[in-house]
């Protein structure tokens, strides 16, 4: 009778992958037997080893890197009609946040095929009166101008959110990711570097940034469940609005093992790319972006850009058809529908970005690769270009 339509394809190769042990499988165990659930000292110790690690004076856990995002456009001050720059070129939360503070994201272009990064010339062209902040994402792990992206801001009196879902590990001049800008905003989602299915991070230097978005993490309150637990305190007041951006311990139980691992991990995806890099670089049919580039520390996708004239669905659909996972990273913001509306009268020109969307492809990509996995996967690639 044949198979189900919609039954789904059996992948040789995942878009992504997590390498987990006894080591996570003992954490979470711990926390349940421990029957504290919510935020408590896992959380507390996830921050103070990520704020080390990061360089950061501090370091805030959230629910994930999307409240992460809301609660650094707020504290950056934006407000009703503020504007704030931002790559179409991302994932749609860097956009989403600053529509939640209803400000309004202005969409910059990226500087070209080979650097899909956010570009400091179409930045600075961007900027009006209007304009109160940058989130430069930091796409595939490599970062952006960060320097040219810092005085420009200062120059112009902006707050720099690095939207850092992509580069947890990645330095720029020496200083790590995060730790650059006013406020860094992580992801822990299922496919990042640091998987812990869920969960993100803010990391600032600044007192009173930190002490904004502490507040307004957890409802506004001044104590929380674990303060009253431990003692500190009977009671608590509420002295603004805040949100519900909690992480749970078993989120941060998960993380604190990946943590550890996190260097190890992103060399073997080192080891990943250049295999690809090798194997692939010489096709004429695509380019490789960031090949010429230093290593940056965490890599997190292999994006290619095919060449023009090929026919990208039938190139996915050729890869499906022999169990190697792909996808688009990214259909550019500004294109969804919601967006499409929101600036109908105004659409944004980003012909960089646009061209890049439409030829980008994302491989396979993950620090169980072997090399003779990255072989068959250059291999069926290569067919799928003949």
């Amino acid at each position: 009778m044949g198979e189900p339509p919609n039954k789904p394809p059996t992948w040789r190769y995942m878009l992504s992958d997590v390498s987990f042990d006894t080591d996570e499988e003992t954490a979470v165990l711990d926390v349940v037997r421990s029957k504290w659930l919510s935020m408590g000292p896992r959380t507390a110790e996830l921050e103070q080893r990520f704020a080390s690690y990061i360089g950061t004076r501090y370091a805030l856990a959230t629910s994930n890197c999307t409240t992460a995002l809301h609660l650094a456009v707020l504290a950056a001050g934006v407000g009703e009609g503020d504007e704030v720059v931002v790559p179409s070129l991302s994932f749609v939360a860097t956009a989403n946040a600053v529509l939640y503070a209803r400000g309004v994201p202005v969409f910059a272009d990226v500087e070209s095929l080979d650097r899909p990064l956010l570009s400091v010339a179409d930045v600075e062209k961007k900027i009006t009166a209007r304009t109160r902040a940058i989130i430069p994402m930091h796409y595939a792990g490599y970062p952006c101008d960060m320097n040219a992206l810092l005085e420009l801001a200062r120059a112009k009196g902006l707050r720099v959110i690095e939207d850092d879902a992509h580069a947890v590990g990645s330095k720029a001049g020496g200083a790590k990711c995060g730790s650059i800008g006013d406020i860094g905003c992580f992801s822990f989602f299922a496919n990042k570097n640091l998987p812990a299915g869920e969960g993100g991070m803010l990391t600032t230097n600044d007192p009173a940034l930190h002490e904004y978005m502490k507040l307004r993490r957890s409802h506004g309150m001044t104590t929380l469940s674990w303060d009253r637990f431990k003692g500190h305190s009977f009671s608590y007041d509420v002295v603004d609005v805040g949100f519900n951006f909690r992480m749970p311990e078993l989120t941060a139980a998960v993380a604190l093992c990946q943590l550890s691992k996190l260097d190890r991990h992103n060399a073997e995806r080192d080891r990943v790319f250049a295999s690809y890099v090798r194997l692939l670089g010489k096709n004429p049919k695509l380019g490789i972006p960031f090949a010429s580039e230093p290593a940056p520390g965490a890599r997190h996708i292999f994006p290619v850009v095919l060449a023009e004239g090929v026919d990208r669905h039938a190139f996915m659909q050729k890869l499906r058809d022999v169990g190697i996972q792909t996808s688009i990273h990214y259909a550019p913001i500004h294109r969804f529908s919601h967006y499409d509306k929101l600036f109908s009268t105004s659409p944004p020109r980003l012909p960089v970005t646009e061209a890049y969307a439409a030829r980008v492809v994302t491989l396979p990509f993950h620090q169980s690769l072997t090399d003779s996995d990255v072989a068959a996967i250059a291999e069926a690639v290569e067919d799928a270009l003949r």
